[in-house]
């Protein structure tokens, strides 16, 4: 196992009813902006119940923040917490929202230009408003960890950043809040954690047996409930438990200690900022073919993957990662998610285009070992085909 520091600040209140709490986590003085995305807000009466438990405080409404937020839209937030002096932000969404107020916090108090933030992965930042989060979709883990993604429209790029700063303070997790989700939402967000789960997993032995473990129940528990969810929407146990699973899969726990991969998220993110496709399902496609693409050098932790998570245990051990890999991406269609880049109408272009933004934004030695060059995200985009 390697050396690690382990921090993480964000206080979880979990549980129905548990808006309420806002109450007593929000300075009674602040100046806040609630951010949140569309409609559904509101119509949930998820937004009523924040404002409620605001109270008398000063709060200003921020709407529209985009599935993969864009900078575009962020700015205009920036502009409108200076305008008004906000010193408290609060994301009421799931990670989109979360991931866009993270950046918000981080860039209303930037000094330069507010891009840099990306482009600098966050390493140049030195302060952050405070802020903090009520989850209404269980996908990304940015309810409890320190990272976001932003995605320029001008530019298509879609960058991420992280950063001790910006933590959420709080994050409330109340399952009921999913209860009324389109099963799209609900599949994009099993499928999500399920693949930040194997980024952190598939990549090779360090004898981190606690990590390993805890990453193998994780998964298993999503490929359990996630098909449940879809057709027991109101089941409070299965939707409490593939919320608590989303937001353990990404807030640092399984992270110490191992080596990561994320190739499929630096791909995945070309897809989205190209050509508008969920992230989650961006994932779908590439890991199978990444997997495919890395069984060498991903072997021994593909075996365990088999053996630990989808009991397959007889057959040459070639014929055994298939199997893993081929139960992989049945799960995913299971979910309603295609894992093919025909079934989104993209051809041999796709493939051209990925792979020339990567290159420019200097995603060319990817993965745990550093050796997934353009070549081979291209052999990866390929397959996927």
């Amino acid at each position: 196992m390697f050396n690690f520091t382990y921090y993480n600040p964000t206080r979880i209140h979990f549980g129905k009813n548990t808006i309420a709490e806002i109450d007593t986590l929000v300075p009674s003085n602040a100046r806040v902006m609630v951010l949140f995305g569309g409609s559904s807000a509101r119509r949930t009466g998820t937004l009523a119940e924040v404002k409620q438990a605001l109270g008398n405080r000063f709060v200003v409404e921020f709407e529209g923040i985009e599935p993969n937020p864009t900078y575009e839209t962020l700015m205009q937030a920036v502009e409108q917490v200076r305008e008004l002096n906000i010193d408290f932000l609060l994301a009421v969404g799931g990670g989109s929202v979360i991931d866009g107020t993270k950046f918000v916090a981080a860039a209303a108090v930037f000094e330069g230009e507010p891009w840099d933030i990306l482009t600098s992965w966050g390493t140049n930042l030195t302060q952050a408003m405070p802020f903090g989060s009520v989850l209404t979709l269980p996908a990304t883990g940015s309810e409890m960890n320190n990272a976001s993604v932003v995605t320029r429209k001008s530019l298509k790029a879609k960058l991420p950043f992280r950063n001790d700063l910006v933590y959420p303070q709080f994050s409330i997790l109340d399952p009921t809040k999913t209860f009324t989700l389109p099963e799209r939402q609900v599949a994009n967000g099993v499928v999500d954690a399920f693949v930040h789960i194997t980024e952190q997993y598939l990549t090779y032995p360090v004898n981190a047996a606690v990590q390993d473990r805890f990453a193998e129940g994780l998964l298993q528990i999503l490929i359990e409930l996630g098909p449940q969810a879809l057709t027991q929407p109101e089941d409070y146990d299965i939707r409490a438990n593939l919320m608590w699973v989303a937001t353990m899969a990404l807030n640092g726990t399984i992270a110490t200690g191992v080596p990561h991969d994320w190739a499929t998220h630096m791909i995945g993110h070309e897809l989205t900022a190209l050509y508008d496709i969920d992230h989650a399902r961006t994932l779908a496609i590439v890991l199978p073919a990444l997997l495919r693409c890395t069984k060498a050098a991903k072997r021994e932790k593909l075996l365990q993957f088999a053996d630990r998570v989808w009991h397959i245990n007889t057959g040459s051990e070639d014929e055994r990662i298939e199997a893993a890999i081929a139960k992989t991406q049945d799960f995913f269609e299971t979910m309603g998610i295609a894992t093919h880049l025909s079934a989104y109408d993209l051809g041999k272009e796709a493939v051209d285009a990925v792979v020339t933004q990567l290159e420019q934004h200097g995603m060319v030695a990817l993965g745990e070992h550093g050796n997934i060059d353009p070549a081979m995200s291209r052999d990866i985009l390929t397959l996927a085909l």
